[in-house]
């Protein structure tokens, strides 16, 4: 896999940054619900990957990312460019100059960026803006690093820093600061944004829940689908649709099916 430090290497540091940065600010003004500020993120992110493209293809980068007068017309003309024989020149040339425009007419028209869009912008405008802006960045660490697309999204996983209040951390340590959740609930949040294995041991440690945590937290995950459990080499991952039940947490707060809290007692009369 590619390594998330040595990131776009090629770039020079003055547009690879900036790109690193917005990038992360995307992901985490949507992990906060900040679904204006991910929106308005993602225009700067647009900028900077237009810098990255005109410098690509002309074969010399600019110090610093330029915004163009007229985005849209600015990213066509880059269609235009002759044809090279750089590697991912199609999707330097064509693919992304045509997926950019899309990202930045979200800020532009969706009242994110100026008074008076159209749109208020919300957590529909903010997923496609991350989902976007990730796929963008895939692709570029797939083209500069002559890497296939799992390889790509495997380091941007591992760049993806998604922070929220219930999460803190500190010297190794992750810990869920809402006692009234379950160790199921917790375990998800702590393995959301994680990317590869983690430890079981490990991970019943942040969960503080020690006793029986494999088959009464783990198994029982792993039976719903939410995490790859292997047993054999004692580690988990989080699947896909744990994802989506963490970010449900995230939401609301409580989890709409827990298969590990147990359901209330009634009180006998």
């Amino acid at each position: 896999m590619v390594d998330p430090n040595t990131l776009l290497s090629g770039v020079p540091a003055g547009l690879r940054l900036p790109l690193l940065e917005e990038f992360r600010s995307i992901v985490a003004a949507y992990a906060k619900g900040a679904w204006k500020m991910a929106s308005l993120d993602g225009g700067r992110f647009c900028e900077v990957v237009y810098t990255i493209l005109d410098g690509a293809l002309s074969g010399t980068f600019a110090p610093s990312p330029s915004k163009p007068k007229k985005f849209v017309e600015a990213c066509q003309d880059l269609t235009r460019r002759p044809k090279t024989e750089k590697v991912g020149d199609y999707s330097l040339r064509i693919l992304l100059p045509r997926v950019l425009p899309a990202l930045y007419e979200i800020r532009n028209n969706r009242n994110v960026g100026h008074v008076g869009g159209d749109v208020v912008a919300n957590k529909m405008d903010s997923e496609f803006v991350r989902s976007t802006a990730t796929w963008v960045l895939c692709e570029l660490v797939r083209v500069f690093h002559a890497v296939n697309t799992q390889e790509a999204q495997a380091a941007v996983d591992a760049l993806i820093e998604r922070k929220h209040p219930l999460i803190w951390e500190f010297d190794g340590i992750r810990r869920v600061l809402d006692p009234r959740l379950s160790a199921a609930d917790r375990t998800l949040l702590l393995l959301d944004g994680l990317s590869g294995w983690t430890d079981a041991k490990t991970l019943s440690e942040w969960v503080k829940y020690k006793m029986n945590f494999r088959p009464q937290v783990l198994q029982k995950l792993a039976d719903e689908l939410l995490i790859e459990y292997d047993a054999r080499g004692d580690r988990v991952v989080i699947t896909a649709r744990g994802i989506l039940r963490a970010d449900q947490l995230r939401e609301n707060g409580e989890s709409p099916i827990d298969p590990v809290r147990p359901a209330a007692k009634t009180r006998r009369k």
